[in-house]
């Protein structure tokens, strides 16, 4: 390919709103074209990226027995409507009505659809187990899109689909697939990347795990123990250790105007941690109160929270006068008996709390929770934060990173086939239920975070596993006969020898075209211009600038393919069997 045959252009400055390096990067290199938010055509060069994420994922996916199927972008909400998503997923996905007035819904996710594929053709346990896979385009309307490819509207995703007869081999399985993740990452020149517990959202299951390529200008944020422990936030366990101080009396104290923990804590002289906060919440079916108290210092992880509820529930921006609770100051003694109260475990322990008298302005000091509200359940609510206690290793040695999620997988258990009504014969002939896994894989957003974490102030720095190109060439005086010459004969030379080559004889500036080969972000690069041919042949450098050779123009096409045959095989050494 030449560069003056390419559409697209480089650009010496981002866009205002590119944030992001890899976003500033890829929209100056002519990498994609901004259509709508969160919306992006791509060029050439993206196109490329993205081609070989996807091969290195098929080959992953084929070598754990993976079968690549494609399922509609476009599906009818009744199959929808079996699972129970078609109500419980909010605006995020795009609904409408088709010509004959039938509801559709465009696919955000498609564990619907893989059962419907697999349900009444495996039937038998003898068809189990199975994986099916399909790298596709979806939508999902995105609020926040940010970031470029980070977080879009469009995606192309590679999701699959594991079916099993039994939990011992969807874990046998799920182990697997884990593994075949970390060589995909690998093989794509991912470098800093970890797998976190997580939290499975609307996708459902026990059991998940996120790929979290850690950086700075991650959106999400990690719980992370040097023992190895490594959740995200909403699914961290949180444990504090209590001074469970003295016993003493209930005792009421006028606290007036004074509603807010930072207050509290100078009017009454008490540490933080001795306050029951109470925080409060409403339920989104029938806006009833839930209110949670936990410990003053801490913050409420409304994840963890909307899990052990069961239900939604959104923040209280306002209390209904007549509902005996008192803003400012709330407490579990006195309550009235309607409202959900949820007590978070870092409660455990403390026997004297300070906490609100739900009258207006008086709190309670020496509240104990046995004596003067009973027995209670705790739970587990809290955000982790850092110098929280590991659950792992009991130290207090949780640090708080940041990551992009490069990858998901799950065990779904039988949240789909069992609402859906997929069965089959097990050896004695009864009907039962297989159970699933859930696997996928941004590909637009694995190539932006391999720019994220590879790239310098010039442009990306691609690994050659994903490169648009191995090798390209800029031919610097192409109005020079001789540079013309040398430049033409190495430029077939390496399409002869199956280098995947980019060539620029465009008549620019050096350094123009130097910038532009940055932003390219090429790992060789082989320069002939009379300064390079007078010393001797082909000045050819890595992007990294690790390397830079002078090689004679007769042999500069063999010592390429070499170094490229050398850098591929040093990189895909993590690919599997």
């Amino acid at each position: 390919m030449k560069v003056a045959k390419m559409l697209g252009e480089r650009f010496k400055n981002a866009p205002k709103d590119c944030v992001i390096e890899s976003h500033a990067l890829m929209m100056r290199g002519g990498y994609m074209k901004y259509l709508a938010n969160g919306i992006f055509s791509l060029y050439m060069p993206a196109k490329r990226i993205m081609r070989k994420i996807e091969q290195i994922i098929r080959e992953e996916m084929d070598a754990v027995d993976g079968q690549e199927v494609m399922f509609p972008v476009v599906m009818p909400a009744s199959l929808w409507e079996e699972s129970g998503r078609y109500t419980s997923i909010g605006s995020e996905m795009a609904r409408w009505k088709d010509r004959s007035g039938n509801p559709m819904v465009l696919g955000m996710t498609h564990e619907e659809a893989a059962v419907h594929l697999a349900r009444d053709t495996a039937s038998s346990y003898a068809d189990f187990p199975f994986m099916i896979y399909q790298i596709q385009t979806k939508f999902r309307d995105e609020p926040r899109a940010r970031g470029g490819l980070i977080r879009v509207r469009e995606f192309t995703m590679k999701d699959a689909y594991s079916f099993h007869t039994s939990q011992e081999d969807l874990e046998n399985y799920y182990a697997r697939v884990y593994d075949s993740y970390n060589r995909i990452f690998k093989r794509c020149g991912c470098k800093n990347f970890i797998s976190v517990q997580s939290d499975s959202g609307m996708m459902g299951g026990n059991i998940s795990h996120e790929f979290m390529l850690l950086t700075e200008i991650g959106e999400d944020t990690l719980a992370i123990c040097d023992c190895g422990y490594r959740a995200n936030m909403e699914a961290a366990e949180v444990n504090v250790t209590n001074e469970p101080g003295e016993i003493t009396e209930l005792k009421k104290v006028s606290t007036p105007n004074v509603k807010t923990i930072e207050d509290l804590t100078k009017f009454l002289n008490t540490d933080e941690k001795k306050f029951a906060k109470a925080v409060v919440y409403q339920k989104n079916e029938d806006d009833t109160y839930v209110i949670v108290f936990i410990r003053g210092d801490l913050e409420v992880n409304e994840t963890k929270l909307r899990n052990y509820l069961g239900y939604e529930i959104h923040p209280a921006t306002e209390i209904d006068c007549n509902s005996g609770i008192v803003a400012g100051f709330i407490g579990p003694v006195g309550l009235p008996k309607n409202i959900v109260t949820v007590f978070d475990k870092s409660l455990i322990g403390i026997e004297s709390l300070v906490c609100g008298a739900n009258g207006p302005d008086y709190h309670f000091t020496g509240m104990n929770m046995k004596r003067d509200v009973g027995d209670v359940s705790y739970a587990d609510v809290a955000k982790t934060f850092a110098g929280a206690i590991c659950p792992k290793c009991g130290r207090p040695h949780i640090h708080i990173e940041k990551g992009i999620e490069i990858g998901n997988i799950f065990q779904l258990g039988k949240k789909y086939t069992e609402s859906m009504g997929m069965t089959y014969l097990d050896e004695n002939g009864e009907r039962k239920t297989p159970i699933m896994g859930c696997y996928g894989i941004g590909v637009g957003r694995l190539c932006a975070s391999v720019c994220q974490e590879s790239h310098d102030d010039y442009g990306p720095i691609w690994p050659i596993t994903i490169a648009p190109w191995q090798v390209e060439i800029c031919s610097l005086r192409a109005d020079d006969p001789e540079v013309k010459e040398a430049s033409d004969r190495l430029y077939k030379e390496l399409q002869a020898l199956g280098v995947e080559v980019l060539y620029d004889d465009r008549d620019i500036r050096p350094g123009a075209m130097f910038a532009d080969a940055d932003l390219f972000g090429i790992p060789l690069r082989a320069v002939i211009s009379p300064k390079s041919l007078a010393a001797g042949g082909v000045e050819i450098t890595t992007r990294d600038k690790s390397l830079k050779e002078n090689v004679p123009v007769e042999n500069a096409a063999g010592w390429l393919r070499d170094k490229v045959t050398e850098m591929l095989k040093s990189a895909e050494q993590t690919k599997g069997d």
